[in-house]
């Protein structure tokens, strides 16, 4: 029983492979993450669990910088780095420390960033010679540091909004500058775009009267930022109304001595006369205006992106609990919206954060649009010059040998090869580009040149009479084989590494598809030929 085994493991590997290449490309439970809301079948793009990139399935793609500048090697003089991003944000008018960040550890050395996209070069040089902190430079861009983060918002950004498939990455261009590419496949332009250009800051503020300002106008004091939130739920319509709401739970917890997020709404609700024990505030406020009525009670704001999208007052229930004190302990909470497209909106901008700087769509950066028409006419013709090449290669193998014991194996170990990569990049979710196709057709050329070249080996000199003869002639054809395949790996790599977009998809594929080849199918090609051609 063993010694079957032991004779053709190289086989049995071939076909463990392909069968585990099966069971990724069609088993539903190895088929990628569904969003909220999207179904498996809508998630895999088909019957099976390939996932298709922008050039097959369609969609759309962006390519944008983050605005801001930065400036690099900053002596900060043992200041801390949050006091420094102070004292320049204070130089510079109508920006907070929100906008304005310094990094120790950046790659630049000590770095200050300003992410407003209302500051320009000339006034952010004056603000850091004014601050006092020695720098040596100053060029337009944001730090790596914030480069990462965004890319980690916008990739969550795109999970939240239910967008399978989608990708995010920092490219750089010849010229030194960063910028984020997205493509979001099956995704219109403008509902993509709309995604990306809103930063997703999202407050709480309180409007309330104030004697003390000109002619008796409201104040706004905000309460709560993005962090200050827990739990965040899905946005749910009203029931009777066209409003909506996103439940969640503000942060109740703090460091010893402080008070917690939620302490301190509930603090400054009843300080601003939101809340009393005799019930809840009755809002009044004009939106144009952006304002409180004439004789209006105090109002919460809730603020996306520095614009009020709703003022409301508060419940009876829920404002005696916040007077007694006894709100803060749960924290529970529901931010109302007067549509069902806002509240998806800050849903989908609190669980993913907010970018911490805005991107350059409408300036430097690109965007296109592939319809989903073309895409499914980009995987026809893949899929036709993939079976054209694959009887091209047929043909020839045929022609070469007219011996259907040796290229019968040929062509089968060669689809083999393919069909693995296949279930390799339904397992890992890797969308299919024209790239990818391209590297698949290139594993087909060098696999079967390979297989080819052992062919040619083991059967050049004649009849082969023993196993003994087989294994020596194979072992010689198998050192060309591996010292082509590590030429070709070495050549490639650096497509792989690179951020050189749709050709890190063609390496990747065509390294991958070599070493399965000078591991797995050449090794069971040369076992099956041993069976097929020697008699002892």
């Amino acid at each position: 029983m063993l010694e079957p085994i032991k004779k053709n493991w190289r086989v049995l590997l071939l076909i463990v492979v392909v069968i585990g290449a099966s069971v990724a490309l069609f088993v539903p439970q190895f088929g990628p993450e569904t969003a909220p809301g999207e179904t498996q079948a809508e998630a895999t793009q088909g019957v099976t669990n390939l996932q298709y990139g922008l050039d097959l399935a369609g969609g759309t793609r962006v390519r944008a910088p983050l605005l801001g500048y930065t400036a690099t090697d900053v002596e900060f003089d043992g200041t801390n780095p949050t006091q420094v991003a102070s004292d320049v944000a204070a130089e510079i008018d109508g920006v907070s420390t929100r906008d304005v960040n310094a990094v120790r550890s950046s790659e630049e050395g000590g770095a200050v960033e300003v992410v407003d996209a209302s500051v320009d070069e000339e006034t952010f040089r004056a603000a850091m010679d004014a601050a006092g902190y020695p720098y040596g430079g100053i060029r337009s861009g944001v730090t790596q540091e914030t480069r990462d983060a965004a890319e980690r918002v916008i990739k969550g950004k795109i999970n939240e909004a239910g967008l399978s498939g989608g990708s995010v990455q920092q490219v750089q261009s010849i010229t030194g500058e960063y910028f984020i590419l997205v493509e979001v496949p099956g995704e219109g332009r403008q509902d993509v775009i709309a995604l990306l250009e809103e930063r997703g800051t999202v407050q709480i503020a309180i409007a309330y009267p104030d004697s003390e300002a000109p002619n008796g106008t409201a104040v706004e004091e905000e309460v709560l930022t993005q962090n200050d939130f827990a739990n965040i739920g899905t946005a749910s319509r009203r029931e009777g109304t066209s409003g909506a709401y996103v439940p969640v739970s503000v942060v109740n917890e703090a460091a010893e001595g402080d008070q917690s997020p939620a302490e301190r709404l509930q603090d400054a609700v009843v300080e601003r006369g939101v809340a009393s024990t005799s019930g809840g505030a009755r809002c009044r406020y004009d939106m144009e205006a952006n304002a409180l009525e004439e004789n209006s009670d105090s109002c919460l704001l809730l603020v996306v992106d520095g614009e009020v999208v709703n003022a409301f007052g508060m419940d009876d229930g829920l404002a005696r609990s916040m007077a007694r004190g006894s709100w803060a302990d749960s924290g529970n909470f529901r931010l109302t919206t007067t549509s069902f497209s806002d509240a998806e909106t800050i849903s989908i901008n609190l669980r993913a954060g907010a970018l911490p700087a805005e991107l350059d769509i409408s300036g430097q950066g690109t965007s296109s649009t592939i319809s989903a028409t073309q895409g499914e006419n980009f995987r026809l013709y893949s899929a036709i010059t993939g079976v054209f090449a694959v009887f091209a290669v047929a043909g020839m193998v045929f022609v070469r040998y007219r011996e259907p014991r040796v290229a019968l194996p040929m062509i089968v170990t060669a689809l083999a090869e393919v069909y693995a990569l296949l279930g390799f990049a339904a397992l890992v979710g890797y969308p299919l580009e024209l790239a990818v196709i391209a590297g698949f057709i290139a594993v087909v050329g060098t696999g079967v040149d390979d297989l080819v070249i052992i062919a040619d080996e083991v059967m050049s000199e004649g009849e082969v009479n023993s196993r003994t003869v087989f294994d020596s002639r194979f072992r010689r054809a198998f050192w060309v084989i591996g010292a082509a395949a590590a030429t070709t790996i070495v050549a490639m790599s650096p497509l792989m590494v690179l951020s050189l977009g749709d050709l890190s998809g063609f390496a990747i594929f065509t390294i991958l598809g070599v070493l399965i080849g000078v591991l797995i199918t050449r090794p069971a090609y040369g076992d099956i030929l041993r069976r097929l051609l020697t008699v002892r």
